[in-house]
């Protein structure tokens, strides 16, 4: 035997305990031919005499101690089979003995047991066995011959048998050997299938996308945590998709029948927006695969690269723009110096408008990696508002009615005031920018939220309001409907919101602009770094 087979052999007492059970049903069968007689049984002698009721009864108690043995002690097995081999081959050659020698046939039972050690037993042991029963055949044989009148030609026949054991032995061995190869190849193949099912698993768990399967049923079979979070699927082994994403389940079917396109969005959980795409699979059960992606998630990406890219071009020619920037201004301000009409003064406003507005584009874009780290503190809303009120409306030079605050006291927000300031100050100069500018035309107002340690802030206009195809990316860097804004206002306040652990959210029409500060006005808390970019 080739020495990586006997490697990796192992002690199959499966095997081995079905082996004596075919044994204690043969020592069964013993009694019942010794008890009950028949004309088969008496020609073969086989008695009820005491010598072989004892005989019989040794043999089963033998096999019964093998069976529990075997079964409560599984150690030593070459011995157990080996000691369980030498009592098959006594037991079966005195039989044979008592009933005449090989022509009774009861040759063929070690025939049967060496076949069944053979392929449960390990490498020359099988030869050894064969050995065991030609050299008990042989023998008995003989001693029949030279003392029982047995006939002289049978030795041939006990010849015959003994090749026989020797060619059982090595046949069932080798069929031993290819199902020990088989076995341990399964086995092997198990151990890596096992390995890549893991690996899969874990990497599905990892995945930023939702995966979903879904048997023709519709009913999702398995999902990973992504997808469960932004579907707000529960945590059940079966769970029906119509019932818990009406939407989804029904973009499914339409794929399914061919009527429905490859990739659908809709909302899910707590108002994410996301894309689904399907996937058939070659499996015998016909599943489908549902891939999620969050496309604000895509969004806010392509907007920090966006940003990063055109900030770091920004950052690189700064001072290159601004140079001209200055020599271009201060030019317009000679020029302005000399009356000339009044063509040239609009001309001049024109190129003034303009300067100021590119000088405030690279303001706000350096001003993006310039923001330092938020030092939250409790800010009294009231004071707070006041004196940014009275700031704003001297440095706009404004009617001191322009800007209405609503005074709520003893109202705190959790916020750096560098921060809360600069995030009003956007917030303001763009209603203001959209406002009529009379009395009251801006607002201010503090109120407490609904959810425990919430505050808000409200900013609102008079003016035409956010329309309602533009309500998706007024928080996009660069994006403006004002031919005098720079896009980076609203952007930048919601960054900054973040940064201190609250939010910026669009309000419903009121019939103006209505932006909403929310923070925490007990504790403040800040996010951790990594989760800031996730919770804008």
């Amino acid at each position: 035997m080739k020495d990586w087979l006997s490697s990796t052999w192992e002690a199959n007492w499966r095997s081995f305990q079905y082996f004596n059970l075919y044994r204690l049903v043969l020592a069964g069968l013993f009694f019942l031919a010794i008890l009950f007689p028949h004309d088969w049984t008496t020609r073969l002698n086989l008695l009820p005499t005491p010598a072989l009721l004892a005989l019989t009864t040794c043999y089963t108690v033998a096999v019964i101690a093998g069976l529990l043995i075997s079964t409560h002690w599984q150690n030593r097995f070459n011995l157990q089979l080996s000691s369980q081999m030498l009592v098959d081959t006594i037991v079966v050659s005195l039989l044979m003995y008592v009933a005449g020698g090989v022509s009774s046939g009861l040759g063929v039972l070690l025939l049967v047991s060496l076949a069944a050690a053979s392929l449960v037993g390990r490498g020359r042991l099988v030869l050894f066995y064969a050995a065991l029963s030609t050299l008990a055949v042989l023998l008995t044989q003989i001693y029949g011959v030279l003392y029982k009148d047995f006939d002289q030609a049978s030795v041939v026949q006990a010849g015959f048998i003994s090749a026989g054991f020797f060619a059982t032995a090595i046949l069932a061995r080798l069929l031993g050997q290819r199902a020990m190869v088989n076995e341990d190849l399964a086995r092997r193949r198990g151990v890596e299938l096992d390995n890549q099912i893991r690996i899969s698993r874990r990497v599905v768990e990892r995945m930023q996308d939702g995966v979903l399967i879904v048997g023709r049923d519709g009913v999702v079979d398995r999902q990973n945590p992504v997808a469960q979070g932004m579907l707000g699927l529960p945590d059940e082994s079966a769970i029906d998709l119509a019932t818990h994403v009406p939407a989804l389940a029904a973009a499914l079917a339409a794929w399914a029948r061919g009527k429905g396109a490859e990739a659908v969005q809709f909302f899910g959980a707590e108002g994410h927006d996301l894309r689904a795409r399907f996937e058939a699979t070659s499996s015998s059960n016909g599943e489908i695969l549902i891939f999620l992606e969050d496309v604000g998630r895509i969004k806010e990406r392509a907007q920090q690269l966006k940003l990063a890219s055109l900030g770091r071009l920004t950052a690189s020619i700064a001072h290159e723009i601004r140079n001209p920037l200055s020599a271009i201004s201060h030019a317009g301000e000679l020029l302005r110096e000399e009356r000339r009409g009044e063509m040239q003064d609009r001309l001049l406003r024109i190129l003034n408008d303009n300067v100021v507005r590119l000088d405030r584009i690279v303001q706000d874009v350096l001003e993006l990696g310039r923001q330092r780290r938020a030092q939250p503190e409790l800010l009294d809303l009231d004071e707070f508002c006041t004196g940014f009120v009275e700031h704003f409306v001297a440095a706009e030079n404004l009617p001191a009615d322009t800007i209405r605050l609503e005074s709520v006291s003893s109202l705190n927000i959790c916020f750096d005031r560098s921060h809360l300031h600069q995030v009003l100050w956007n917030l303001v100069s763009n209603a203001l920018r959209h406002s009529s500018r009379g009395g009251g035309s801006v607002c201010l107002e503090p109120v407490i939220a609904n959810a425990e340690g919430r505050v808000e802030l409200h900013v609102r206009d008079d003016g035409p309001g956010v329309a309602e195809a533009v309500r998706e990316q007024v928080f996009e860097p660069f994006f403006t409907t004002h031919h005098q804004g720079t896009g980076l206002g609203l952007f930048i306040a919601r960054e900054l919101c973040v940064a201190n652990g609250a939010s910026l959210e669009l309000g419903p029409n009121g019939p103006g602009g209505h932006f909403i500060i929310a923070g925490r006005n007990d504790t403040c808390l800040l996010p951790e770094p990594n989760d800031v970019r996730a919770a804008s």
